[in-house]
């Protein structure tokens, strides 16, 4: 499990290494992400060596919420105050989420006469 945890926290340090050096708009643990997926699938990491710490952070995902819990207390005010631009942003932002991620599942959906358990 150690090793999955260190490969863990390698791609998030790449991560944050290429979005700091680059310039990127992009945060660095979504970055991390996306190199441990381009690393999964060139087979350069085996889904055995992450699977049980990504298990056990998964598990324990609640405790990672926390800090924006306590963030949303400490700005409060400022959210009862701005509730409405707030909400409409949340509303607006998913669902023009659920339209971009049904128009790719739609692109990414096989033809009708082909099939996807190949």
């Amino acid at each position: 499990m150690v090793r999955g945890f260190a490969i863990l926290l390698l791609c998030l340090l790449l991560g944050e290494l290429i979005v700091r050096f680059c310039g990127i708009s992009l945060p660095g643990n979504v970055a991390g992400m996306v190199l441990l997926l381009f690393a999964l699938r060139l087979g350069l990491v085996q889904l055995g060596q992450v699977k049980e710490a990504a298990n056990l952070l998964l598990s324990n995902l609640a405790l990672l919420f926390v800090p924006a819990g306590v963030g949303v207390m400490v700005y409060l005010d400022i959210i009862q105050t701005s509730w409405l631009p707030i909400l409409a942003s949340l509303v607006l932002s998913t669902f023009a989420v659920l339209l971009v991620t049904g128009k790719v599942a739609q692109r990414l959906k096989p033809k009708s006469g082909e099939s996807c358990d190949d």
